[in-house]
């Protein structure tokens, strides 16, 4: 399985609209298999569909995201959790162990899981 987190720094971007990397991840046996980056603008959304489809993401992560670009990843069969925090490197350890979110790395007030939005 193949994800990609927003990412500001070694954290989790707070908001989706202003990222301008992602830290794509391939897990397997629930392991991290690999890492690498990707920028790209969220001002234009169809750009990063291109690039999420290129690159076989099924699970995009991500902070606080406005309601069109999150509506268009579901309906581009992107599964989408937003309103994740933390540090990056630490969320993914554990998603890859877990395949959901913990508490600890949910904004306040989100569910246990994350906003998850299905296509």
């Amino acid at each position: 399985m193949k994800i990609s987190i927003t990412i500001w720094g070694n954290r989790i971007s707070p908001v989706f609209d202003v990222a301008s990397e992602l830290l794509v991840a391939d897990i397997e046996n629930k392991r991290v298999k690999e890492k690498t980056y990707i920028s790209f603008d969220p001002g234009i959304p169809l750009e990063l569909i291109r690039t999420l489809k290129q690159a076989q993401i099924s699970i995009l992560i991500c902070g606080a995201i406005s309601t069109q670009p999150a509506e268009l990843i579901v309906q581009n069969d992107i599964k989408l959790i937003s309103f994740a925090t933390g540090n990056t490197l630490k969320l993914l350890n554990s998603f890859a162990r877990t395949g959901k979110i913990e508490p600890k790395f949910m904004m306040p007030g989100y569910t246990t899981t994350g906003d998850l939005h299905q296509p």
